[in-house]
Formats: structure tokens, sequence, C-alpha cells
């Protein structure tokens, strides 16, 4: 096997369906169809997938360009077990209330920390995670 540095090893995985998980936690998956020296992809047939629990729902997106720097992972999907997720497919409206749903549970599990602190005359500073910038 030869070795590619850099972003010339993506090359191997143009045309096969990829995962890319993205700065913003998003998770998009599509066929890598390009790919430049600064790892700038693009993706062809690509669904947004949104996990909540047990359940996703996809959101189709066609032709999606990410740039290079807000990719976190990419990773090949592997056709053969694609089908066999421990999760259960739900629609896009029922997926979107449920995100909807976590993200409204962590905010007001956060406004209960920073009142909690500050009635024990504590500075509260949140941490800021993946998870807080899916807002």
């Amino acid at each position: 096997m030869n070795y590619l540095p850099g972003t010339a090893s993506l090359i191997q995985e143009i045309d096969k369906k990829q995962m890319v998980i993205l700065r913003d936690g998003r998770t998009l998956i599509g066929y890598l169809r390009s790919i430049d020296q600064f790892a700038n992809l693009v993706l062809h047939r690509t669904i947004e997938r949104i996990h909540v629990g047990d359940k996703y729902g996809d959101i189709p997106r066609g032709i999606f360009v990410v740039r290079g720097e807000n990719v976190v992972l990419l990773g090949e999907i592997d056709i053969e077990n694609e089908d066999k997720l421990p999760l259960t497919e739900v629609s896009i409206d029922d997926i979107l209330g449920l995100q909807q749903a976590e993200q409204e549970s962590k905010r007001l599990d956060e406004e209960r920390k920073k009142r909690a602190m500050t009635e024990r005359g504590l500075t509260y500073h949140q941490d800021l995670l993946q998870e807080d910038l899916l807002a």
C-alpha cells in the first residue's frame, strides 16, 4: 500500500460513501466526489443525519460543499452493515421536534445550574461544548 501524505490520502476515498462530522456537531453522509489541498470536500447525494437518543432522521441535502477547516471526522460507511443500526428511523418532522425538545431541556438544565451557583455566591461559566453550538 502506498502512503500519501496529507489530504492526498483522501484520493483513495473518492466515490465512496462517507460520514463527515462537522465542528458544529452536524453529521453528513454522502458520496465523496472531490477534494482539494485544503481538505475542502464535495459530497454528492448528501443527507444530514440527526440523532436523538436511539432515534434518527435524515434530511436530504443534495450536493454539499464542506470547507476543510470545519471537518472533525471523516470515515467510510460500511455499506454491508449500514442497515444494521440499533437505531429507529423517524420522520424529519419527528426528529426535528425531538431535537428541539432535547435542546430546550439542556438549556433549562444550564439555567438551573447557573441559578444554583449564583445563589451560593459562585460565578458560573458555561463551558462551550459541541452540544452548545447546535442551537
